[in-house]
């Protein structure tokens, strides 16, 4: 795995080697378009758009790895998407801007930045996949890892949609051994939201575990998101869950830090998922407080560190996605 994310730091991954019978376009840098022979599917695969989320980035360059040595064969249009390269080089989540903050055009409001030119360039690509799958079924996973602990640890999040996601959508994620799924109930500006919305595509977010440095992680973690990922891109059987049946939760409230006066009134040890009691003081500014209720008692991504008129934590309420999950 190493050599391979050398090449990536050192832009050289597009001389990798890859069998002609895939077609293989690099769009961009990090941004490679894969079709086989009669594809079932067009997926769009991507990692790192946080720089320093490295787990899901190497999870990415062993699935290439594996169809470039022919390992892997593919019945599925590949756009595999290798996000924020410059955060990645720099080991840090982003640069400038929260890269996935800055999809569905936001990028054209933002100060100039690598990530406002990355989302953009991304955005292109991915229209440009698209255009040429046809009427192939069109599917998105955006792998990420949290930065901090987490009671379920690996996780998916499916954007606000009013398009229907089908079962086999929900399927997958069974198969893949996640612990929950988090619904999301408005916009956002998340690269599974733009693909989502954009091109009525099967979209979502994982999270797998916590960031750490290359090198340091241990994929046997996420080994079953990763055969059941490689099944859908064969063309396979999916596996069989060997868990209990995924926990879902819908988001009830976005926690939207106002002005730096915002304060979060948790323990930083606080891990993802936890319940707190109802009456607690969540957070706080000079206009409002935040206080838990009984109907979303549950805490996702707080985090008082990011830029006023950005989210600091999500509250979440047992809930139930529009499809029903497999038991």
């Amino acid at each position: 795995m190493q050599p391979l994310t050398d090449s990536l730091l050192a832009h050289a991954l597009r001389d990798l080697p890859l069998p002609d019978a895939l077609q293989p376009r690099w769009l961009a840098e990090g941004v490679l378009h894969l079709t086989p022979p009669e594809p079932q599917r067009a997926l769009v695969l991507s990692a790192g758009i946080h720089g320093n989320e490295t787990a899901p980035i190497e999870l990415l360059l062993g699935l290439l790895a594996d169809l470039a040595a022919g390992r892997l064969a593919s019945r599925t249009a590949l756009l595999l998407v290798f996000g924020n390269l410059p955060a990645m080089r720099a080991n840090r989540r982003y640069l400038h801007h929260d890269m996935n903050r800055l999809f569905g055009g936001r990028h054209r409001q933002s100060p100039p930045s690598d990530e406002a030119a990355r989302a953009a360039e991304i955005e292109c690509t991915t229209e440009a996949f698209f255009a040429t799958t046809g009427d192939l079924p069109r599917w998105h996973l955006d792998m990420h890892t949290a930065i901090r602990g987490s009671r379920l640890p690996q996780f998916a999040l499916v954007p606000h949609h009013r398009h229907p996601y089908p079962q086999a959508f929900f399927d997958l994620l069974a198969a893949g051994e996640l612990d929950a799924l988090v619904q999301h109930t408005a916009p956002g500006g998340t690269y599974s939201h733009y693909v989502s919305e954009t091109f009525h595509a099967q979209s979502c977010t994982l999270e797998l575990g916590k960031a750490r440095p290359f090198g340091d992680n241990d994929l046997a973690q996420f080994a079953a998101i990763d055969r059941a990922i490689r099944a859908l891109v064969g063309g396979e059987p999916l596996p069989t869950r060997q868990k209990p049946p995924l926990q879902v939760f819908e988001v009830a409230e976005s926690i939207i830090k106002g002005d730096e006066s915002f304060t979060l009134h948790l323990p930083p040890e606080t891990e993802n998922f936890t319940r707190l009691p109802a009456g607690y003081t969540l957070a706080s500014q000079q206009d409002r407080h935040w206080t838990i209720g009984e109907a979303a008692p549950y805490i996702l991504f707080p985090n008082a560190n990011v830029a006023p008129g950005l989210r600091a934590g999500m509250l979440l309420s047992p809930g139930t996605p529009r499809l029903s999950l497999p038991e």
